[in-house]
C-alpha cells in the first residue's frame, strides 16, 4: 500500500494558500448572513469613539448584544478597519489577520525547524478558522505574543515592547510577557521602552478626548469589564464543574495565588533564564495561565493558549507519552470539538458544558 504523501502540508506556500482560502470562505459565509457581530461592535464603538459617545454604557450592549471590552486606545487603532466601506472591512480584518498569524509562526527563532513551524500552524488551523468565524481580537493577541517573542530573541527590543504594550492596552493579557524581559540583555533599556511606548499609547485617545477626561474614560472601560464578568458562563477555570462553587467565589484569590507561583518557580529558575528553550516553555505557559486563569475566557480565546502550548511542547528536548497525550488531547477537546461539522452537538455539550473536559485536560 503506498503510503500519503505529506509532502504538501510541509510547503510554506501551500499551507499559507490552504488557510488564506478557508479564512475567505468562513468570512464570507459569516458576512453574507450578516453574522460578523464582533466585527460590527468594533466598528460601531470606533465610531463612536470618534462621535464622542462612549460605547460603555448599557445602550451600546442593548443594541449590540454584546458588551464592548477594549480599551480607548482600542478604538483608536481600529479605526482603518472601522471606516472602510462595510462590505469589504471585515475580509480586510480577517485575512490580515490570518496573514499576521501566519507570518508569526513561520518567523519563529530558527531554533524551531520548518517542520515544527508547519506542524504549529497545522494544530492552531482549527481553532484559528473559529477565532475568525467570529472576527475575535483574540488572534491578533496570540500572533502578538509570538512576533514579540521573536523580536526579544533578536535582540530588538524596541520592536518587541512596543507591541507587548499595544498587546497590554488593548486586552490586558499581553501585558504579562513583560515578565520575559528579565531573560533579555539590556533589561533597564527595555524597561524604559515600556514607559516611553506605554505613555505615549495611553494618551492615544487625546486625539479625540480632552486630557481631564483621559481618566474617567478608561474608568468606564473599567466599570464595563466588572460588568461584563459577572454576566455569563465562561471557559476558564473558574467555571469548571463541578468545583465552579467553590472557585468562581474565590477566583481573584486563585488568580493572585497561582501567578504568585509561577512567579516563585520563575525565579527559582533563574540559571535557566539564558537558555532558549527555557524562555520558550517560560512564555508558554503564561500564554496558557492567561486563558485559563483569565475572569472571562470563551472557547476561541484558546488560540492563545494553544499557541503557547507550541512553544511549550516544540521546546520540550524530550518529549514523553505524557506530553503526546496532552497534545492530542488539546487539540481534539480544543481544535475539534468545538466544531459542529465534526462533532454532534449533544457530544460537544456533554464534553465542554457538563464535564468539562476541554477546561481541565
Amino acid at each position: 500500500m503506498a503510503k500519503f504523501d505529506l509532502s504538501f502540508f510541509y510547503n510554506k506556500r501551500n499551507l499559507y494558500i490552504l488557510g488564506f482560502l478557508l479564512a475567505f470562505v468562513v468570512t464570507f459565509m459569516e458576512v453574507s448572513r450578516g453574522r460578523h457581530l464582533n466585527f460590527l461592535a468594533f466598528a460601531d464603538s470606533t465610531i463612536d469613539f470618534w462621535r464622542g459617545v462612549s460605547p460603555y454604557t448599557p445602550e451600546f450592549v442593548s443594541s449590540h448584544m454584546r458588551f464592548f471590552l477594549y480599551t480607548p486606545v482600542f478604538s483608536v487603532l481600529f479605526t482603518p478597519f472601522a471606516v472602510l466601506p462595510a462590505w469589504l472591512g471585515p475580509f480586510v480584518w480577517n485575512l490580515l489577520n490570518y496573514t499576521m498569524f501566519f507570518a508569526a509562526v513561520f518567523t519563529l527563532p530558527a531554533r524551531f525547524t520548518h517542520d515544527q513551524k508547519c506542524r504549529i500552524f497545522l494544530y492552531t488551523l482549527p481553532i484559528l478558522a473559529q477565532s475568525l468565524l467570529s472576527f475575535q481580537y483574540n488572534i491578533p493577541v496570540a500572533y502578538i505574543f509570538l512576533f514579540s517573542y521573536s523580536l526579544l530573541e533578536r535582540n530588538k527590543g524596541f520592536w518587541a515592547v512596543l507591541l507587548i504594550m499595544v498587546s497590554g492596552l488593548t486586552k490586558i493579557y499581553g501585558i504579562f510577557s513583560l515578565a520575559l524581559l528579565v531573560c533579555y540583555p539590556r533589561f533597564w533599556r527595555n524597561a524604559g521602552y515600556v514607559v516611553l511606548t506605554g505613555g505615549v499609547l495611553f494618551l492615544l485617545p487625546a486625539l479625540k478626548l480632552p486630557l481631564s477626561g483621559l481618566i474617567p474614560y478608561y474608568g468606564e472601560w473599567l466599570n464595563a469589564l466588572a460588568v461584563h464578568q459577572s454576566d455569563q458562563t465562561y471557559e476558564s477555570l473558574f467555571y469548571a464543574q463541578p468545583l465552579a462553587e467553590w472557585l468562581l467565589p474565590n477566583f481573584r484569590v486563585l488568580q493572585i495565588g497561582s501567578l504568585a507561583v509561577l512567579a516563585l518557580l520563575f525565579l527559582v529558575s533563574r540559571r535557566k533564564w539564558d537558555t532558549a528553550a527555557f524562555r520558550a516553555q517560560a512564555l508558554g505557559i503564561l500564554m496558557g495561565w492567561v486563558v485559563l486563569f483569565s475572569d472571562s475566557s470563551e472557547k476561541h480565546t484558546y488560540i492563545i493558549a494553544l499557541a503557547g502550548f507550541m512553544l511549550w511542547y516544540w521546546s520540550r528536548p524530550v518529549r514523553t507519552r505524557t506530553d503526546k497525550a496532552l497534545f492530542w488531547g488539546n487539540f481534539v477537546l480544543l481544535g475539534l470539538v468545538p466544531i459542529d461539522l465534526i462533532c454532534p452537538l449533544p457530544v460537544m455539550r456533554c464534553i465542554t458544558q457538563t464535564l468539562w473536559l476541554h477546561v481541565w485536560f
